[in-house]
């Protein structure tokens, strides 16, 4: 079907082709349980399942839905033997509860749904999926084992034993976890896809175990089960001042496989007491400072069943470390993405060979090699290379981001690091033994699975390159935990950035699982006292907790993902965490003032060197934290009218109320003037309706006067700057926005895009404009926060909004400006994808809109200017809109 608006200054006229009913076909695709495909550790009792409709129809909506969910696949499909068999008349399709009989630890249930829509037509039935419940302390019979010895080892550790299997395996679910890092093997081959598990969790709290079907790598007879471990975040360097053993200092490993014969018998494998152990190749692997690994002391076969241990293969050490902390995965784990093979091999200034693989990116490099035994290759990792044109690592501070090999010298080989990961454009190559060519060296990305969701282009081939670099510090960034940068000794979750960049982060990137997993980690490192630490996992000192803007991604994030995903669970789940924040601020704050504490402030705002005119941006830090102290209280005030807590919500409001009344007594002039009068202090004035409504207009006026003043350049920092193009566009000044998003010079965000950068910088001058670098101490070019601009560019410049939680209702509102003759945007919601695509041809504004079945959408059209809009109700399909 074809459904063309044809608009005219005169007439609006509206063609419709209708498809025959013969063509008009119903079905069910994508179906989820929480967020994944096919999980086989479900946490919840309870699991939420969704799918998506698709129709060559116009106009569907879902007017009810069957679901039924057995144990045996087959029986599901032909629908006998149901646990569950619901059929309801609802327009739901996203988080539908499971409803039926308890569900068992361990057990495997089979699912499958059909609906019927709006004009009659029912869908056949849906592909049979299944999801796993994860275990309960009771149900771990594997013991925890370690080497024999205090574990003062720098190298990692093997575990192996071999079991016999008489009976011909039906199904195998393999239960691993580690204190520290682990890869895991049977018979030979690695157990899963992930790197980096279990993951970094707030470990005090809980700790994660994989599920993994591994029916196809066991056989009938002898069987080979092993593992090798490394520090990890458990035991290795993390944060500042060379800290290591933050959580523990015994590495060990957890590892139960779950077998189920053809014959309807099962057998439980496990790590015991009669599991051997033995050191070989990986010599130290550190998340900061790379791998050594001595291909002379590999140990051949050590994970197949034909291998033989010989004497020096220990017996293992019982650690009595218990279940009760473990946790299936909520979400998703660690992968390898692309691989890029090195652009070109370049010899520097001081004779360095250098290779360059044109993009900043966060994985490791596979080296292909062949040499002498004893050879020595190391290989260095940086993101630029310094003015001369030599290879730059100073802005690494401690971390070396270094991967030693040494060749046994008997055959070609591929080495890469197992358990370390580096963030790099540049790598340096010394002691390789023959002519270094392009192809020896492939890079390979690996960040946490998260299926993209988001495309953006434009006319404007700087705003294109703006989105690379957008999407690709978030990959580098994504890996099982936000953290701030991917290079240096850091690599933390830090709170502030997180929070930034949220809204960008879930445009590009399905990130419903990536949060639920790191927002239980925010409610576990809370303070007692309410208060949220600087970084999640917390592994700083107790007292650097309770920051504006920083603590308040505890509700800033929650709420985001109700709106984007409509998931009322993580409200109800992070709601108490919500509601201690806002009253750690209260019990900090006198008469409604938050001026206390320490804050970091608008961070990184604008500040030259010389600043005899005062023309650096500073903001009044308590001025800042009563804005947000106000957006906390409201967020919270949301959740508690989505859930029912009517008591709450009243109580917040008239706190609110007061947050208010302080702000304007404090920091508002009787003429309308701020304090700070700054571009933060007004941007956050007006995005968190701070001000009396007849002073917001002359507000936003006097932020454009301030961002003129600059020759039309921001000033913003980290709290600022994600706000910033968002009020312009509220108060009309469209043309501001797009003046300075399409600024070039510095500061603005296409200057770094200008001077090369493929990720985004943590400083607007990272590369000052006569090649110098800004203070290395702090000046990674792998920093995300000041892409959250992307969020402002779906939004307005595409024009998809959310006009529902969850996108049930969506809003088209393309703003047209910045002297762009097309743009396009796609986001691929719970309901499907939505696109919008305008183009200016001969003075006439051209718009083609996609909407999902079972939504609904209002579409603004404006006229080729921008000047005026003209409105739409529309409902699923392709729709074209001239003008």
């Amino acid at each position: 079907m074809k459904f063309c608006s044809i608009l005219t200054s005169a007439t609006i006229m509206l063609v419709v082709f209708n498809l025959t009913a013969s063509a008009q076909k119903l079905s069910v695709t994508d179906l989820q349980v929480e967020h994944q495909v096919n999980p086989l550790s479900v946490e919840p009792a309870i699991p939420r399942m969704s799918w998506k409709l698709a129709s060559t129809a116009k106009n569907i909506l879902q007017k009810s839905y069957e679901i039924r969910v057995g144990t045996d696949a087959k029986a599901t499909s032909s629908g006998k033997n149901l646990l569950w068999n619901s059929t309801k008349t609802s327009d739901q399709s996203v988080l539908v509860e499971y409803d039926g009989t308890a569900l068992k630890p361990g057990q495997r249930y089979y699912w499958q749904v059909r609906v019927t829509d709006n004009q009659r037509n029912t869908s056949p039935w849906s592909a049979v999926q299944f999801w796993q419940m994860g275990l309960k302390a009771s149900d771990w019979k594997a013991k925890w084992i370690s080497v024999p010895e205090k574990d003062t080892a720098l190298a990692s550790p093997m575990f192996r034993k071999t079991v016999n299997l008489s009976k011909t395996v039906k199904l195998a679910t393999a239960y691993i976890t580690a204190r520290g890092l682990y890869e895991a093997y049977i018979n030979g081959k690695k157990v899963g896809d992930a790197y980096f598990t279990p993951g970094w969790t707030s470990y005090k709290d809980h700790l994660q175990y994989q599920a993994y079907d591994v029916t196809a790598l066991l056989k009938k007879g002898t069987n080979a089960l092993s593992a090798i471990l490394a520090d990890g975040w458990y035991k290795g360097r993390v944060a500042f001042a060379d800290r290591s053993s933050f959580y523990g200092d015994t590495r060990a490993l957890l590892m139960q496989v779950q077998v189920q014969y053809t014959d309807g018998s099962s057998e439980t494998l496990i790590s015991d007491d009669s599991w051997k152990t033995a050191y070989g190749a990986l010599l130290k692997s550190s998340h900061y400072d790379g791998e050594i690994y001595d291909a002379r002391k590999e140990r051949a076969g050590w994970t197949q069943t034909t291998y033989n241990e010989g004497s020096d293969w220990r017996a293992v050490r019982i650690m009595d470390y218990g279940y009760g902390n473990l946790v299936g995965m909520s979400g998703p784990e660690v992968r390898k993405h692309e691989k890029i093979v090195a652009v070109k091999i370049i010899k520097t200034p001081k004779g360095e060979i250098v290779a360059d693989f044109g993009q900043n990116l966060v994985g490791w490099v596979e080296l292909k090699t062949k040499g002498p035994a004893n050879t020595r290759i190391t290989l260095s990792h940086a993101e630029v290379l310094d003015k001369a044109g030599n290879f730059y690592t100073e802005n690494l501070r401690s971390a070396k981001q270094q991967n030693t090999y040494y060749l046994k010298g008997d055959q070609e080989q591929v080495f890469s690091p197992h358990f370390s990961f580096q963030g790099f454009r540049y790598v340096k190559i010394e002691g390789y033994p023959q002519e270094l060519k392009p192809e020896d060296l492939t890079a390979v990305v690996l960040h946490s699975e998260m299926t993209p969701t988001g495309t953006f282009k434009t006319s404007n081939t700087l705003l294109n390159q703006l989105q690379h670099n957008i999407t690709w510090g978030q990959k580098g960034n994504f890996v099982d935990v936000p953290t701030d940068c991917p290079q240096r000794d850091e690599r933390l979750g830090w709170t502030g950035d997180a929070q930034a960049f949220y809204y960008t982060a879930a445009y590009n990137m399905d990130v419903s699982g990536f949060f639920t997993k790191w927002l239980k980690d925010v409610k576990a490192d809370q303070h007692k006292d309410g208060s949220i630490p600087f970084v999640v996992p917390d592994v700083l000192n107790p007292g650097d907790a309770g920051a504006a803007g920083w603590g308040d991604v505890a509700t800033i994030i929650p709420w985001g993902m109700y709106d984007t995903y409509g998931d009322k669970r993580i409200l109800e789940t992070q709601y108490e965490s919500m509601k201690a924040w806002v009253d750690f601020i209260s019990s900090r704050s006198r008469k409604n003032l938050w001026n206390t504490g320490s804050h970091f402030g608008d961070w990184l705002f604008y500040r030259p060197d010389d600043d005899n005119d005062g023309r650096a941006a500073v903001t009044d830090k308590y001025m800042i934290a009563q804005c947000f102290y106000a957006h906390s209280t409201q967020l919270l005030i949301n959740a508690a009218e989505v859930l029912g807590k009517k008591d709450d919500q009243a109580k917040y409001s008239s706190l609110l109320n007061d947050i208010k009344k302080a702000y304007v007594n404090e920091y508002l002039t009787p003429s309308g003037r701020l304090v700070s009068s700054t571009q933060t202090a007004y941007v956050l004035a007006l995005q968190f309706d701070m001000l009396p409504e007849n002073l917001r207009a002359q507000a936003a006026e006097r932020l454009v006067a301030n961002i003129r003043d600059y020759g039309t350049h921001l000033t913003t920092g980290f709290l600022g700057t994600p706000y910033l193009c968002h009020v312009l566009t509220k108060f009309g000044h469209n043309k501001v926005a797009y003046d300075l998003l399409m600024q070039e010079s510095y500061p603005s965000w296409l200057y770094p895009v200008k001077m090369g950068a493929t990720t985004i910088w943590e400083r607007w001058d990272g590369i000052k404009p006569d090649g110098s670098f800004q203070v290395p101490s702090m000046n990674s070019y792998n920093h995300y926060a000041y892409g959250a601009i992307g969020d402002w560019m779906y939004k307005n410049i595409a024009g998809i909004q959310a006009g529902a939680p969850g996108y049930k209702k969506i809003v088209i509102k393309p703003i047209i400006g910045g002297k762009l003759t097309w743009a396009e945007g796609s986001y691929d919601s719970d309901y499907g994808t939505i696109s919008s695509k305008w183009r200016i041809e001969d003075n006439k504004l051209k718009l083609d809109v996609t909407i999902p079945p079972n939504t609904t959408a209002q579409i603004w059209v404006p006229d080729a200017q921008g000047k005026s809009y003209k409105s739409f109700n529309v409902g699923a399909g392709e729709h074209y809109f001239e003008r």
